[in-house]
């Protein structure tokens, strides 16, 4: 049904979709799962054999604006604290006033929360956990808030956001209005738009804090003059303020955004990472926006933030332009033990190189992202080490904006000195097809060692595809659950340092890390032919510092801080 819907939209339009799919690969790829055969090296997909029967809809028969092109996202996270990665999979609905009347067969159409049974198949329940949500969400990320041993959900709309407190037995409830966290109703005279969130504690005060990102004031009456049949760019509308909120000692929220120098009312976040962007121990904000520069907060240490973009050459790409940046994607990809930044858009995307003196250079072309990412229109961008060698690869959901345009999504091999080539031939069948992705993720879904991919698409299928990892190379592997002191999961922000023999890799804790999505929280380190660490060294979110050494390969292990225990 949802390909005759959106056929519709195409014949109107008069774009022919090519769909481009390799049947061939797919067929084999299912036959080799039902057959139990070995299977090739790249990522096969799985997604039919798992259970996961996801299928995104934008609320109507068409793809006309601003809000449909923009899919939602997906989050992986152990809900039920048993060990395995769940998945929290956003849909759109119909929407009174914005989606066309033939779409109200759409209306409260839920969210999906499927349950990792551990066996390689998943279960949906969520109705079942209370976070069936029915707006229409565009993201979602999860902390553990108050430090009770349970991850919450804080839950990103088109509309009223919704954060949802874990109670600790696979259930969640509405905690929004306690919290403080109700927010306006409004920016700039539309409903608020909210595209993400990054949680951290800015002050040190022990407290969680967190900054929303909001995207744009979206008018669906407006049209461009002078031409009624095109989807207005987001450059046509007005911004909407991102706010930072302070957790009180009563556990409430405030909004502190002006008296902390982050007020930009009209700025159109598209996404947030918080990480410590000049080495000096304290937590800065990249926010990416849509047509406009992005902006780096740096930390004064003073209790305010300063505006540092341009200043700090992170604002445009290498053609000096500002472009649609979608979210940064934050990793060494160099091996200089320095945090790099990757920035996804729909021209080129930019690789920001840390220079470690607050300043960042732009290396998308001699590092052949720019030859890549040319044309692709590329959303999720994930920094993974895909094949475990030590260094981080990439992956690209990508498609076409103003129309219902599919591309091929991309897999790049580093060769760990910040050098990426196409490995979308050994990535598998899924690589070979055009698809128009958004929102993607990577995770251990079967704990075996490697990172797979799920991504949500918005194209004429409208699934959503779990791609497992085979690679079958022999690489070692760790995976480090951080908890905090009392033994919950730690908040984001720990700077991870491995040391193997003569190599150096720096990684960064922010699960967080593409285009409305979340991935799998425990931090991968790819080790290649190492069987041990050698050293490793964390920086915790509040500056403390501790040291392992020799920590065995191929584990997952969990690291309390302060306590020394793995």
């Amino acid at each position: 049904m949802a390909a005759m819907m959106r056929n519709v939209n195409q014949a109107r339009r008069g774009n022919e979709i090519v769909m481009g799919i390799n049947l061939l690969g797919i067929y084999l790829s299912l036959f080799t799962i039902s057959c139990n055969l070995p299977v090739p090296d790249g990522f096969v997909d799985v997604t039919k054999a798992s259970g996961i029967d996801f299928k995104y809809n934008f609320g109507d028969y068409t793809y006309g604006n601003i809000l449909e092109s923009s899919g939602s996202g997906v989050t992986v996270f152990d809900y039920d604290g048993d060990g395995d990665q769940d998945l929290y999979l956003l849909n759109g609905t119909y929407l009174e006033g914005i989606s066309d009347a033939a779409g109200k067969v759409f209306e409260k159409t839920p969210n999906q929360l499927y349950r990792n049974n551990g066996d390689g198949t998943f279960t949906e329940v969520a109705k079942l956990a209370g976070i069936d949500d029915r707006r229409w969400s565009m993201a979602a990320n999860t902390v553990d808030y108050d430090a009770d041993g349970d991850l919450d959900l804080y839950l990103l709309n088109y509309g009223p956001n919704v954060f949802y407190k874990n109670n600790g037995d696979g259930t969640f409830r509405d905690a929004t209005d306690e919290l403080g966290l109700q927010g306006p109703s409004s920016l700039n005279g539309f409903n608020k738009w909210s595209v993400g969130v990054a949680f951290w504690d800015y002050d040190q005060d022990g407290a969680l804090d967190m900054m929303v990102g909001n995207f744009l004031a979206f008018d669906p009456a407006y049209q461009t003059p002078g031409h009624p049949d095109m989807m207005p760019s987001p450059a046509e509308y007005r911004g909407q303020a991102s706010f930072l909120y302070h957790q009180s000692a009563a556990g409430q929220f405030e909004d502190v955004t002006s008296q902390l120098g982050l007020y930009f009312p009209d700025s159109k976040c598209m996404g947030l990472a918080v990480f410590d962007s000049d080495g000096n121990s304290s937590m800065d904000i990249l926010q990416v926006n849509d047509h406009q520069a992005n902006f780096l907060f740096r930390n004064n240490g003073a209790g305010r933030f300063t505006e540092t973009g341009m200043v700090s050459h992170v604002a445009v790409n290498d053609e000096g332009d500002p472009t649609g940046s979608m979210h940064p994607s934050i990793g060494d990809v160099d091996g200089d033990g320095l945090l790099d930044v990757l920035v996804t858009d729909l021209a080129h995307g930019s690789l920001y190189r840390n220079l470690g003196n607050g300043q960042f250079e732009d290396i998308t072309t001699s590092s052949g992202l720019y030859v890549a990412f040319a044309g692709k229109g590329a959303w999720a961008g994930i920094l993974f080490d895909y094949d475990n060698d030590g260094d981080l690869d990439i992956f690209s959901a990508n498609g076409v904006a103003e129309v219902l345009g599919e591309q091929y999504p991309l897999l790049l091999k580093n060769d760990g000195k910040g050098h990426f080539t196409d490995a979308g031939k050994e990535g598998g069948a899924y690589f070979l097809q055009q698809r128009s992705g958004r929102g993607a993720a990577c995770w251990d879904y079967d704990n075996d060692g490697d990172l797979d991919l799920i991504v949500s698409h918005v194209d004429l299928k409208a699934t959503a595809t779990l791609l497992r990892n085979e690679n079958q190379n022999g690489n070692h592997w760790l995976g480090l659950s951080l908890q905090n002191s009392n033994g919950s999961p730690a908040w984001p922000g720990s700077k991870i340092t491995v040391r193997t023999g003569e190599k150096l890799q720096v990684l960064v804790d922010q699960p967080s890390n593409a285009y409305l999505s979340s991935s799998d929280d425990r931090v991968h380190v790819g080790l290649g032919n190492y069987p041990q660490v050698d050293r490793l060294e964390i920086e915790w979110p509040d500056g403390e510092k501790e040291a392992f050494e020799n920590v065995a390969a191929d584990q997952y292990v969990k690291i309390r801080q302060g306590t020394g225990k793995r």
